[in-house]
């Protein structure tokens, strides 16, 4: 099993401030993991930003919602305050898989796959998904925030090899665009991906183990997924912080 800890004193802060937290142990099925690769720079990414949002509704054991702000339109006169080179980094992995030579916003993936006319396939795609069996398990547990941060701890199992994957997600977000496609513009954006943690490989017995103190925020929630060498996402779990819905 790979285990990622952290060190001395925050380490065991983490550990005791995760007693009487709350915990999320994903389904039998596969929940679909919907991610969003959107800029405030890019005039057509709102409309999208609004679906996505639009989709909170969907159950836990349905769907895990990110929205993922890339930093390649930062050059156009607005720099995304949610924008992180690491998810650019991402969706141009995810597109090479796919054989994909062009990147661009706003554009949706499902299940590790490029879902495209999003606006009226997500919802049958969510439930092609979630009728096929999952191929990992997690596990997410949580304390309480405190000064110190959230105290997070996630555990895995699946295939060998493929990777841990966990975010600290943010909704009701509101940004005042200043300049760019969007001058003038007050965006709106929920379950934004604001802190990416390294992925973990699951061990040659399939386990992964993860546990960090991560910046706490109000609105904040935790996700996490498993995803393959390949792209295939086998599993995906969300858990809100335990104060309240995310």
């Amino acid at each position: 099993m790979k285990t990622i800890l952290m060190g001395g004193a925050i380490w065991l802060a983490a550990h005791a401030a995760l007693a009487g937290g709350c915990t999320a142990v994903s389904p039998a099925h596969t929940v679909a993991l919907v991610e969003l690769y959107t800029s405030e720079g890019c005039s057509s990414c709102p409309p999208a930003d609004t679906f996505l949002s639009s989709r909170r509704g969907l159950r836990a054991d349905q769907a895990v919602l990110l929205s993922m702000h890339v930093d390649y339109w930062n050059n156009i006169g607005w720099k995304d305050p949610y924008s992180r080179k690491i998810f650019t980094e991402r969706q141009r992995w995810m597109s090479d898989l796919a054989h994909t030579r062009t990147i661009y916003t706003p554009e949706f993936f499902v299940a590790g796959r490029e879902l495209r006319n999003w606006d009226s396939r997500l919802d049958d795609a969510v439930k092609r998904i979630n009728a096929t069996p999952a191929r990992a398990r997690i596990t997410i547990g949580m304390g309480q925030a405190t000064a110190a941060g959230l105290p997070v701890q996630v555990k895995a199992s699946g295939q060998p090899g493929a990777s841990l994957y966990v975010a600290l997600v943010q909704s009701a977000l509101v940004s005042k665009v200043g300049a760019g496609e969007n001058s003038g513009r007050t965006l709106h954006h929920d379950f934004v991906a604001r802190e990416w943690v390294t992925p973990v490989l699951l061990g040659s017995d399939g386990k992964a183990e993860l546990t960090r103190m991560l910046p706490a925020g109000a609105g904040t929630g935790v996700s996490a997924f498993v995803q393959n060498t390949q792209g295939e996402v086998l599993q995906a779990l969300a858990l809100p912080t335990c104060s309240g819905a995310l």
